[in-house]
Parts: C-alpha cells; structure tokens; sequence
C-alpha cells in the first residue's frame, strides 16, 4: 500500500473560501496547522475561524503549536532572511515538544490526506516545507 501525498498550503494573500478549494480539490481530510501563533488578522484564518471553516466542508483540524517557527525565525522570514530562518526552525525541531509532534504528524500523515498550513504563499520561504522535506512524502504544495 503507497502512502498518501502530503500537501502544504500558504494562506498569504487568498480568501478562506480560496483555501477551502483547494483542500477539497485535493480530496485532503486533515488540515493541519503549523503556526507557533493561530490568530490571524486574515478573516477566516484565526484557529476557531478556520476550524469552523474546514469542519463545513468536512474536513478535520488540527492545530500543532510545536511545529511552528519561533519568533525569531518569524522576524528573519519577514526580514527576507530564509537561510536564518531555516536554521532558527531546524534547532527548533530538535526540542522535545517539536519532536513529539513531529512523530504525531508522522503517523497520521502516514494514513490520511493531510495538508500542511501556514501564513507564507510560496513553501520555499516557508518551514512547512522543511517539515515536508522531513517527513519524506511525496508533497505538492496548493496554490503557491
């Protein structure tokens, strides 16, 4: 049995019913939040907003605080420091709270369509593909 495709998405720019398209264009299941900070100033991104927002259409939440970039790995990718950034993210990932939910987005991904969120549109400027990268899947990335 092949594992199913991982997706990511960035919400930078687009409209939730934007969003909410595309994830069920992908048939995806589980959307899976990996911001540090789940408010957003973007009508229908803050968490119970979006939670309510994908639950119309179906579709899981989860919110994985731990897998979000630290503030300052925040201020070097709005500073168009991505190298900092990813650096900043990569020592991150090696404390326990990140790690323990690494393995939990591991195993769920391992079994259903699930789709990686985030603010930045293209995933190349964005942790969500370091996580992607990690998690070894084969991964398309919605509406960069």
């Amino acid at each position: 049995m092949s594992l199913p495709p991982l997706f990511t998405v960035g919400y930078e720019g687009l409209a939730q019913p934007d969003v909410l398209d595309a994830l069920k264009g992908a048939a995806v299941d589980l959307l899976v939040d990996v911001r540090a900070v789940s408010a957003s100033r973007r009508a229908g991104f803050s968490k119970n907003a979006l939670r309510s927002g994908v639950a119309a259409i179906g579709i899981e939440y989860l919110h994985l605080r731990a897998l979000g970039t630290p503030a300052s790995g925040r201020l070097a990718a709005r500073s168009g420091r991505f190298d900092d950034m990813r650096r900043i993210f990569l020592a991150h990932m090696e404390t326990p709270e990140a790690i323990h939910e690494f393995e939990l987005l591991r195993e769920l991904a391992a079994g259903r369509r699930c789709c990686l969120l985030c603010y930045e549109r293209q995933p190349h400027h964005c942790h969500r593909a370091i996580i992607a990268e990690r998690l070894g899947l084969p991964t398309r990335h919605l509406l960069a």
